[in-house]
């Protein structure tokens, strides 16, 4: 079994002082974040690519993934070649939050070995969405707290 499955967190995001929702509470792994369920890790593979895209403004396979898995770390072209042979994206083509789904089940097949499923995924990006709103109510602002 992998660490990215082992850990519930199929991207692989290293252990910051963040403290992301769904993380265990006990923390073994000295380098990589766990989750509970493997939904959590892909919320947080979503909000970091808020991130990149909001803050950073990286929005293509290729700005995305030099950040990820940079060059210090991977053979980030390979890692490149291969996202864009399972999505069909170009590595400059500018991704919208639509695409992000696909890039991400492609990225957690090169981190972890294994297709995970999109229901996981989609699960994943479900639980960054702020819950409906009361019937015949409005949405209340909510913090960014991961």
């Amino acid at each position: 079994m992998t660490r990215g499955i082992r850990n519930n967190n199929p991207l692989n995001i290293r252990r910051t002082a963040t403290k992301w929702k769904g993380q265990r509470p006990e923390q073994t792994d000295p380098h990589f974040v766990q989750f509970t369920a493997m939904e959590w890790g892909f919320r947080a593979a979503f909000c970091l690519l808020c991130t990149y895209a909001d803050k950073y403004g990286l929005r293509s396979v290729e700005q995305i993934v030099s950040r990820w898995a940079p060059p210090s770390e991977n053979n980030t072209e390979s890692y490149i070649a291969n996202v864009c042979r399972m999505t069909g994206f170009t590595p400059t083509m500018p991704l919208e939050r639509c695409h992000w789904a696909v890039l991400l089940q492609a990225m957690a097949r090169i981190e972890t070995g294994k297709m995970l499923p999109m229901e996981t995924i989609m699960k994943g990006l479900e639980m960054t969405l702020p819950p409906a709103p009361p019937k015949g109510g409005e949405y209340i602002a909510m913090s960014d707290e991961r």
